[in-house]
C-alpha cells in the first residue's frame, strides 16, 4: 500500500469515528457528564498543572538553547569550506528558535492563566460570600 492509500484510509477512519462521536446519543440523562451539571475547580489540581507548565516553561528556556552555540560554530565551519549544508543548518537553528520561542510562551500562557483563574475563581467565592451573609436573605433565615 502506498503512503497517499494509507493516509486516505487513515483519514477516511478519522473522519467516521468523529461522526460516529457527534452523532451518539448519551445513554444517560444529562449528557452522562456526572448528573449535577455544576462546575467545579479542583484548585490543587489547576495548581499542579499550572506549576508543571511553570517548570516545563523553566526547562525551555535554559535546555532548548543547549545546543546553540555548537549548532552555530558547524553551521559557520561548514559555510566556510563552501558546504550548502552550513546555510541549511543556519535556517534549522533559526527556526528551532522560533519554535522555541512560541513553546515557551505557550507555557507561560498556560501557566499564567491557571494561576489567574484559581485566583479569580477563590476572589469570586470571597464576594459571593460576602454578599450573601450581609445580604436580607441571611437576616431572614436567622
Amino acid at each position: 500500500m502506498t503512503f497517499d492509500e494509507e493516509w486516505s484510509t487513515a483519514r477516511a477512519t478519522a473522519a467516521a469515528n468523529v461522526s460516529m462521536r457527534l452523532n451518539h446519543v448519551p445513554t444517560e440523562p444529562g449528557g452522562g457528564g456526572g448528573g449535577t451539571g455544576d462546575l467545579e475547580i479542583n484548585q490543587e489540581h489547576i495548581g499542579a498543572i499550572g506549576t508543571d507548565a511553570f517548570q516545563l516553561h523553566s526547562r525551555l528556556t535554559t535546555d532548548g538553547k543547549h545546543a546553540d552555540t555548537a549548532t552555530a560554530e558547524a553551521a559557520s565551519a561548514l559555510t566556510k569550506e563552501n558546504f550548502a549544508s552550513g546555510a541549511a543548518l543556519l535556517k534549522v537553528k533559526s527556526r528551532w528558535e522560533s519554535q522555541l520561542k512560541t513553546l515557551v510562551a505557550a507555557c507561560a500562557n498556560i501557566s499564567n492563566g491557571l494561576n489567574y483563574s484559581v485566583s479569580s475563581h477563590h476572589k469570586e467565592e470571597e464576594n459571593l460570600y460576602a454578599e450573601f451573609t450581609a445580604s436580607k436573605i441571611d437576616q431572614l433565615l436567622k
